[in-house]
Order: C-alpha cells, then structure tokens, then sequence
C-alpha cells in the first residue's frame, strides 16, 4: 500500500493543530477547553431532554423516506441544511452553538453537515482517519460536534477517538480498499502508535462530543438490533479558507464574516430533497448544484 502525507499537495494548507478556546468562556470551564486541546476531544454534554430529542428523532425518520424515495443512499445525507428547515434549525440552534463559540470565538461558520447513519447488519464502517486530511481548508480550525440522536454505544458502532492524535499534525495514511466497508476514502494504520488507546464515544439520545479535525477517529459496524443516527455538524471561525469550491455550502451561525469568502445560506422555507442526478456527479455537488437550479427557478 502506498502511504499519503496530503491529500492536497498542490494547496497551500498548513496541516498542524491550532489550540482553541477564548477568555471568558459561558458554557465551557476552562478545564474543559484544556482537556480539547489537550486530548481533542470532549464528551459527553448534554444538549436536548428525552421530549426534545423525540422530537427531532420523529422528524428524521419522515425525512428518511424522502430521501431514499430522491435516490440517496443512507450514507449520503450531506448538506440538508441548505434544503431542510428541520435540519437548518439543528445547525443553528443556540445551545449548540454556545458550546462551540467557546471554543471558536464569535463568528461561528458551518461548512458541512452530514447524517451518519449504520443499519444493522449493513457492514459499514468508518475506517481510522482525520478530518482535516479530507478537507481543503487554511489554517484548519474546525470543531465537529456530533449530535446523537439514537443512543450510542459500543454495539451499534460508537465512534471511537485516539486522545492526543491531533497533535501530530497530519499522519500517513492508505487509500482504503473495498474490503474494509469504508464509508469514506482513507485509511491510518496502527492508530494506537499515535497518542493514547482508543476511546469510545458514547452518547444518550440528545447528547453531543467536540472532537478536533485532525483527531484520529473511527467506528466499527453496527452489531446490533438497533440502528445508529447522529448529525455531525462542522463549525469553523471566520479567518479559516476553503480551496476547490468548498466555501459554497456554509451558513454563517454567528458573527460575521466580513471577507465575504464564505456563504450563507438562508434558512430554506419547507422541507425538500432535490432528486440524485444520474450522471455520477459527488453527493456534495450534487445537491450544491441541486440547490442552485431551485435558487434560480
């Protein structure tokens, strides 16, 4: 196997850890914000009650048929926001936002949201990777909160981390092969090597985890009889820079952005998916494109 040290060499990208945190943080102790910058991670923290999070629960399983019924795959709910008021209202919801602004300070800009669903028995996994490495972005500030909206456990694939993986800054890393069941592309052996030993990141329904874009992390397939739901949602702070388009699908949550480089999306006035175009086009352009045409018409 051929080992990767960029995905985006030809980018001018500087791929190492930027610690987080402002002075006078409101919903995170300083503690809390050292463990993140110390280990990459935090979780468990609490966000909505067992009503509330029913509620979003029900709402995604009357998405879900929309979806299958456009042509998605279960693995390819990305970037509903900027076509789900549903979906558009979690992103930007306070209290999430709250926590995350500890971290990034006032401007809070999403740039990608993604259902990461496991079936029973459907095989897939989330083979041992960072964030960071898929994504075109300088300098790479973002926090990724990844909201449960089934229970997690172990059993049904809970995502586990490496603490003080991110510190290493960009780690080799294989093309995966078809055998692994990797929903995504990369692949970093001997994750262990890399900081501490594995930590599974367990959440009740309603729950979310911080976790750095350039911590190793990972999940195994589902062994349950229950299906495995979350949202993560991608937030980064307003001197970040995106190459290769990846600006076009952000919403600014807070703040401003006063380059103009990043876009905003309006809150989108009912719920709709846009039909999986035929035509082998990413599922991130698609419905970017997707978007544009209903923009347009």
């Amino acid at each position: 196997m051929t080992l990767h040290t960029d995905a985006y060499p030809e980018l001018a990208r500087e791929l190492k850890f930027f610690p987080l945190g402002i002075q006078n943080p409101k919903c995170l102790s300083s503690t809390q914000i050292d463990h993140y910058n110390a280990k990459g991670y935090l979780s468990p923290i609490d966000v909505f009650n067992e009503n509330e999070v029913g509620e979003i629960r029900c709402y995604f399983d009357s998405l879900l048929p929309k979806v299958t019924a456009a042509g998605w795959g279960n693995d390819e709910l990305t970037n509903l926001h900027k076509h789900c008021r549903g979906v558009y209202d979690l992103i930007t919801h306070a209290r999430i936002l709250d926590y995350v602004q500890d971290l990034l300070g006032e401007t809070l800009i999403l740039r990608l949201s993604h259902f990461f669903i496991k079936l029973p028995g459907d095989g897939k996994r989330v083979s041992w990777h960072q964030d960071a490495s898929y994504w075109p972005l300088t300098p790479s500030k973002v926090v990724s909160v990844w909201l449960a909206i089934d229970d997690v456990d172990e059993a049904n694939g809970a995502m586990h981390v490496i603490p003080g993986s991110h510190l290493d800054a960009q780690i080799p890393f294989e093309k995966s092969d078809d055998q692994e069941g990797n929903v995504l592309s990369q692949t970093v052996r001997d994750p262990e090597q890399h900081g501490d030993p594995p930590v599974a990141i367990e959440l009740k329904a309603g729950q979310m985890s911080l976790h750095s874009d350039w911590i190793l992390h990972g999940s195994d397939v589902n062994r349950s009889d229950r299906r495995r739901c979350g949202l993560a949602m991608r937030y980064l702070s307003s001197d970040v820079r995106a190459f290769n388009d990846w600006n076009l699908d952000s919403v600014i949550c807070r703040g401003v952005d006063s380059s103009g480089h990043w876009a905003h999306h309006p809150r989108p006035k009912h719920d709709h998916i846009p039909e999986k175009p035929e035509d082998g086009v990413s599922t991130a352009r698609a419905l970017s494109d997707a978007w544009m045409r209903e923009s347009d018409s």
